[in-house]
């Protein structure tokens, strides 16, 4: 039963992704996911389902609503342990590794926080934090994928950028899979900023991911306009 069911109170991390800054942690997935495609590896598994470059909304929504409803009931849960099960079904593919599905669960955690600390009403707290490691480490146990790092977010977050400087690469599957998608991430943005997708969703990825993907940086206008607009939402929300 999860605790939604059995009246119990959301962990600090559910309710900050579920109650407190929703918008903001759904761009912030869509980030963790846009993020994998910079490992060739995994852009080559994504791209030859077809479905991310055929029907790149419904997948996004798709793994939108999986996340939120683990982070919501766990995976323990009776619908956490049917989500758990379609994703081992999903990714039982050749070349799926039990350390880039780490890759692929840190990114669903890693970047999420970042986004909210960047653009949030406010930056996560340390219970938070915890809580969202909580979480990942469950997920993963979960999935049966064995350790692969040690304990705490900050050790989390060193695995995640040691395994991107090992990692990223262009692609063609990667660019294309970018190509896909990068106008659902610009029409996560508040106002203004969203009507100039896919230029606009360039400003949230980082030069790492820019030159992987072949995505240019856009000019320093367009940079302001996006981070103001986000940096006004974040103080309407805090207000």
């Amino acid at each position: 039963m999860s605790a939604a069911a059995a009246g119990a109170p959301r962990d600090p991390y559910a309710r900050l992704v579920l109650e407190r800054s929703p918008e903001e942690a759904r761009i912030g997935l869509t980030l963790g996911f846009v993020r994998t495609f910079a490992v060739p590896e995994i852009a080559a598994v994504l791209h030859a389902t077809g479905r991310m470059t055929g029907l790149p909304k419904a997948r996004a929504k798709a793994t939108g609503a999986a996340m939120f409803a683990l982070i919501e009931h766990g995976p323990q849960s009776a619908p956490g342990a049917r989500i758990v099960a379609e994703l081992r079904r999903v990714h039982e593919r050749p070349g799926i590794t039990p350390e880039l599905m780490h890759y692929v669960l840190a990114c669903f955690t890693v970047s999420p926080l970042r986004f909210l600390a960047a653009y949030g009403p406010r930056p996560p707290a340390a219970e938070e934090r915890a809580a969202a490691y909580a979480f990942h480490q469950g997920l993963a146990r979960a999935l049966g994928l064995p350790p692969a790092t040690g304990h705490g977010l900050p050790e989390l977050e060193r695995w995640t950028g040691e395994f991107e400087r090992e990692r990223f690469g262009p692609s063609a599957a990667g660019r294309e899979l970018w190509a896909a998608t990068s106008g659902l991430l610009a029409s996560r943005l508040p106002g203004p900023a969203a009507r100039l997708a896919p230029t606009v969703a360039a400003v949230l990825l980082d030069d790492p991911v820019r030159a992987a993907l072949g995505v240019r940086r856009p000019a320093a206008p367009v940079r302001a306009l996006v981070a103001g607009a986000l940096r006004l939402r974040a103080r309407r929300h805090a207000a």
